[in-house]
């Protein structure tokens, strides 16, 4: 049994594609960092949403679950197109913390228009990295991503547009 649990565990995945090594190579790459991003930004999301407090709670209670569903709805589609395409993906949290561009936000104390300040920023500066990312699909032409990408931009973006008018001053 140890000898079979062995050679499971060296087994080569050959999941088939055309799109070559050395695409391969660069869009799963790309891709499990976006992958580590989106699973940093969604604790990141949550971790806002559990602590939370003060007037208008209930109102960013629920626009903070709302985005953190979104981004964990992201996180299966991104490492199975990483499958796809013959790579392996993020096996583990400290996997997802070496690879994260996403700065953690681990203060016993957040002020709520902080905390939706940083998400704004953290979710523009995602959309800067998958607009590199589609860049990179364009150039060895995987249409897939690309088109995944391109749903994941306008979603982020509406996250962004959520979070700044949320947070923004109005003269009255």
């Amino acid at each position: 049994m140890a000898k079979d649990a062995k050679s499971r565990k060296t087994a080569a995945l050959a999941t088939p594609t055309d799109l070559g090594a050395n695409a391969t190579r660069d869009l799963t790459g790309g891709l499990n960092i976006l992958l580590a991003d989106v699973v940093a930004l969604y604790w990141k999301t949550k971790n806002f949403h559990w602590h939370v407090s003060g007037p208008n709670f209930r109102d960013y209670h629920l626009l903070l679950d709302e985005q953190a569903t979104e981004l964990d709805a992201m996180v299966d589609v991104i490492a199975e197109r990483v499958r796809k395409l013959g790579g392996t993906t993020l096996r583990s949290i400290g996997h997802v913390a070496r690879l994260q561009r996403v700065l953690d936000n681990d203060a016993d104390y957040v002020t709520p228009l902080d905390m939706l300040a940083e998400l704004r920023d953290d979710n523009r500066q995602l959309c800067v990295h998958m607009r590199t990312l589609h860049e990179l699909c364009d150039e060895h032409n995987d249409i897939a991503s690309a088109s995944l990408i391109e749903n994941w931009i306008d979603e982020t973006e509406k996250r962004v547009w959520f979070l700044f008018e949320t947070t923004r001053r109005t003269e009255g």
